[in-house]
């Protein structure tokens, strides 16, 4: 009994050290929700000899060749730059001041060598004075060619898409998801992503460099909102 402690807490730390070694591990390159749309299969015609149309051939000549169906690709030029500025100041005060005559007797107030005794007095003073400044600026600027993944009846575009790009062992990836008017979308197939509606846009990493960048666990224990003290 003795010899199969140990052996089953090396057999513990074993499979917990593995657990942990598979968590480190990067997602794979398509993560749930964000995998490429593909367009349905189209049934193929055989040609027709003599016909200058073809039924299921994709030959527009009076329109712009842009995404207009489930699976076409869509280029986001991102051109986002947000600044935020706020600031706040309060300043208070309150003086508060009471007198209050000792008592009379024979009409006379009591006094002891001359100065009057049992008079009380109560002087109170408050102030507070309290400012707060906060100022955010994001930027984000490059291209990201996404796919189209729903059309609506009213020609509205749903596209989503996403770029991984590995440097060493750092991972960076770019996400955009949004709703994208036809009209919108220029002769080059390209559209601002300020024009993108319900705009999701996410920009992360993943990595050493990225683990390195955030707090560890203690860290994360001791400045949660969840500490009582």
């Amino acid at each position: 009994m003795t010899l199969l402690r140990p052996t089953l807490l090396t057999s513990t730390l074993a499979v917990l050290l593995s657990f942990v070694a598979g968590c480190a591990h990067a997602p794979p390159d398509y993560a749930a929700g964000w995998e490429p749309s593909l367009p349905p299969d189209m049934p193929v015609n055989a040609p027709g000899n003599g016909a200058i149309y073809q039924a299921g051939q994709d030959v527009r000549l009076f329109e712009n060749t842009v995404a207009r169906r489930v699976g076409d690709t869509l280029t986001i030029r991102l051109v986002e730059s947000i600044n935020a500025s706020k600031s706040s100041s309060t300043t208070t005060s309150k003086n508060t001041a009471v007198e209050l005559s000792g008592p009379t007797i024979a009409g006379r107030p009591v006094t002891v060598n001359g100065v009057e005794v049992l008079a009380a007095g109560v002087d109170n003073a408050a102030s507070f004075d309290g400012s707060g400044t906060s100022r955010q600026s994001n930027s984000i600027f490059g291209d990201l060619t996404v796919t189209v993944a729903k059309r609506w009846p009213n020609g509205n575009l749903f596209v989503r898409g996403e770029k991984w790009i590995t440097i060493n062992q750092g991972r960076e990836y770019v996400r955009v998801s949004g709703i994208v008017r036809a009209v919108d979308i220029e002769p080059d197939n390209t559209v601002p992503s300020t024009k993108i509606a319900d705009a999701r846009i996410t920009v992360a990493g993943r990595g050493p460099i990225a683990d390195a960048n955030a707090p560890g666990l203690l860290s994360r224990f001791f400045n949660s909102r969840w500490l009582p003290f």
